[in-house]
């Protein structure tokens, strides 16, 4: 299944590719891509981890990146 969030006020290209990495690296996620101009992360994951994914999406991006907001579109 496809997930899209927005990650509003992402400016920075090094912080999301670490973004990027680590939710890809993510158990049940088969691919995760970050748009920077369109400050959009789209994920393809399992239907087991849907519920769990927006949780750990906001976890990591606040590691890297305390100001975004992480908006499930």
């Amino acid at each position: 299944m496809k997930k899209v969030y927005i990650l509003e006020d992402l400016d920075c290209a090094h912080c999301a590719a670490k973004i990027e990495a680590d939710v890809a690296a993510l158990a049940g996620v088969e691919s995760a891509a970050i748009s920077l101009m369109a400050q959009k992360l789209t994920v393809n994951c399992s239907e087991d981890i849907k519920d769990s994914l927006t949780a750990d999406v906001k976890k990591i991006v606040k590691k890297y990146e305390p100001d975004v907001e992480v908006v499930e579109k």
